[in-house]
């Protein structure tokens, strides 16, 4: 073997270099490859993907709303909606226009039968457009980029609250006439009327709740009063989608099993919200284990998902009972 043209090293064997050039050539495509993700824009998404919280100016009323933005593909946007009411419905194209963006989708339970149509813009972590309702008339919005909510450290668990104290209902109000009573140690909302809602927040908890609904009834216990978790007759009421049946986070988070009762028999919610992750355990069953809310659920009272917020029963969708109702909040 002959010498290194270098003196004091010694000679690569042919192997070891055609080795070495391989990995150059393997290592050089790679940088190549990363370097067209760059360029193509993928690296980094627009300033429109994400959630925002939304508050909408209608009519002098402040209306809370939800939007999501999601990429689809290397240039088409989808995304989410939710209004006042309703579940969050699909949007199948969120177009772009220069600076601005629009969408629209149809009615659900809006009066009317013309789209609702958007435009907006955004900038940075603030958001602001315009919404033409069902109605034909325009009203004007604005949002901010909805929190993460993502808990650094498990829960400590504080002392066990008696939301309802079995004889009346102090500790709570409502949101219009109050139908609600309090009987035979049974919270009751005998008939349509407004909802009932805690005067105390609350931030992370575990929540206990019993109820009872007639045949077709429909109810609900909103987290935060953000985030309904569904009561409804799903065994022999109206068919409804799996999102929004018996035990759903409303139009977001489907039960993994339905265990609904018959209507008539007492049922129970254990619920346990840690920012944005829920874990619901209908009737000794868990349905929902660990998983993310993503944004405000339809009859919100606010979109301001950073804040504690209350309890509220849902009290105008029919007759409801309940009773033992226990919250025990994080420390």
């Amino acid at each position: 073997m002959k010498n290194s043209p270098v003196s004091g090293l010694l000679p690569v064997p042919r192997f070891l270099r055609v080795q070495i050039i391989l990995l150059i050539a393997v290592f050089s495509a790679f940088s190549a490859l990363g370097q067209a993700h760059i360029s193509s824009g993928l690296a980094k998404d627009p300033a429109v993907v994400g959630r925002w919280d939304i508050t909408m100016d209608k009519g002098g009323k402040s209306i809370p709303s939800w939007l999501e933005v999601q990429r689809s593909g290397t240039h088409t946007f989808i995304g989410r909606f939710t209004y006042a009411f309703g579940s969050a419905r699909p949007i199948s194209e969120v177009k772009s226009n220069g600076d601005k963006f629009n969408f629209s989708i149809p009615v659900q339970w809006e009066e009317g039968n013309r789209n609702m149509d958007f435009e907006f813009e955004v900038n940075g972590d603030q958001i602001k457009g315009t919404m033409v309702y069902t109605d034909g008339v325009s009203y004007n919005w604005t949002g901010v980029r909805a929190p993460k909510m993502v808990r650094e450290k498990a829960p400590v668990w504080g002392t066990p609250i008696k939301l309802f104290n079995g004889k009346n209902t102090n500790g709570w109000h409502t949101d219009g006439d109050n139908q609600w009573i309090a009987q035979n140690g049974i919270l009751r909302s005998p008939h349509s009327g407004a909802n009932l809602i805690t005067d105390k927040t609350f931030s992370d908890f575990k929540l206990h709740i019993e109820f009872r609904y007639p045949q077709g009834s429909n109810s609900g216990v909103y987290l935060r009063g953000r985030y309904e978790c569904q009561i409804i007759d799903t065994k022999s009421g109206n068919p409804e989608p799996i999102n929004n049946q018996f035990s759903s986070i409303y139009g977001f988070l489907p039960p993994n099993k339905m265990m609904a009762k018959d209507p008539g028999q007492w049922q129970s919610y254990d619920i346990t919200l840690v920012g944005r992750l829920v874990t619901v355990v209908a009737n000794g069953t868990t349905v929902i284990c660990n998983a993310e809310i993503p944004g405000i659920t339809g009859g919100a009272i606010n979109s301001r998902e950073g804040e504690p917020g209350p309890i509220l029963i849902q009290g105008d969708h029919g007759p409801i009972d309940f009773r033992n109702i226990v919250i025990t909040p994080a420390k």
